[in-house]
């Protein structure tokens, strides 16, 4: 199996143990995912499988959404509900004050998440180092919330939110700075992804109904290709002439290239005919493989670069 599962993961589980899931049902060694999902969150998990694991390094998810719960009341040292209690209030406030607020923490923000966070820090994630008991310096980051949408009061004093934001932004983060904002202290109490790039909530796939396709045999008509979220790159075409330099996994020249071609350096999807064979990058004069990924049909190809 080649190509991408769009995963509705559960709460409760790592992205980590998705990932085997996937492993012991397609029987594919090569099964990762594209962007990880805290434990406590739900929702969109892209799932890389066979030849497509090649292609991390070319896919885009830096278009993000999220509905979170924002709870205010208590703030925690992991800004999510699994924290302990760091901070008390009870100035909570109403909607209008939240959608007031909340204006104010899109366009390009600066972030100092949690340092239970993910965030690697000469080479360890912050949290194992936090969980040790050491002092960790939490890095600021930059990141770009396009929009928040207040949605509706939830209970016991919370507000459920809906986000779009670039890639690396910490949703908690964003729910403690809320309630700092607001003054009453807030932490996340739930977390829902619903987009990833091209992969939606609407279709995707639960771990129940993954296991129900691969035990009726038809997992397979739900992967999708391995081309799908390339989208944002160019693509070129090959006619059947060159069939024998791009099995052989050779340089190609540009000339012979139909499509809207790169600036020089710039990567491009390559097919030969309809069939997608890989990621080339323009040198010159001259196409050269970064990435082929082979129809089956063509045996095994050259490894990326």
């Amino acid at each position: 199996m080649n190509g991408y599962f769009n995963i509705n993961k559960p709460a409760g589980m790592s992205s980590a143990a998705v990932v085997a899931v996937l492993r012991r049902l397609t029987g594919e060694k090569r099964v990762g995912h594209a962007g990880t999902l805290d434990p406590e969150a739900a929702g969109v998990l892209p799932i890389m499988a066979g030849k497509a694991t090649r292609l991390f390094d070319y896919l885009t998810d830096k278009e993000k959404e999220y509905r979170a719960v924002a709870a205010f009341g208590t703030a925690t040292d992991t800004q999510d509900a699994t924290g302990t209690v760091t901070g008390r209030g009870t100035n909570y406030p109403d909607l209008e004050r939240i959608r007031k607020e909340a204006a104010g923490l899109t366009g390009e923000i600066r972030q100092k998440p949690s340092m239970y966070s993910a965030i690697k820090v000469q080479g360890q994630p912050l949290y194992a180092r936090a969980r040790r008991g050491e002092t960790v310096d939490v890095p600021e980051r930059t990141v770009h919330i396009e929009r928040i949408e207040v949605l509706r009061e939830m209970p016991d004093h919370g507000a459920e939110i809906h986000v779009w934001c670039g890639k690396g932004t910490y949703i908690r983060t964003l729910c403690d700075e809320l309630g700092k904002r607001c003054g009453c202290p807030a932490h996340m109490r739930s977390l829902v992804r619903t987009r990833s790039g091209m992969f939606t909530l609407e279709d995707a796939i639960s771990l129940d109904e993954t296991r129900e396709l691969a035990e009726n045999g038809t997992l397979a008509e739900r992967l999708i290709p391995p081309d799908a979220p390339l989208g944002h790159l160019p693509a070129v075409r090959f006619g059947a002439g060159f069939r024998r330099k791009i099995s052989a996994g050779a340089a190609l020249p540009v000339r012979g290239a139909e499509g809207a071609l790169p600036e020089d350096g710039s990567v491009v999807r390559v097919y030969l005919e309809d069939a997608f064979w890989g990621i080339m990058q323009r040198n010159g004069d001259m196409l050269a493989w970064k990435c082929q990924i082979a129809p089956e049909e063509r045996g095994e190809p050259t490894a990326c670069g």
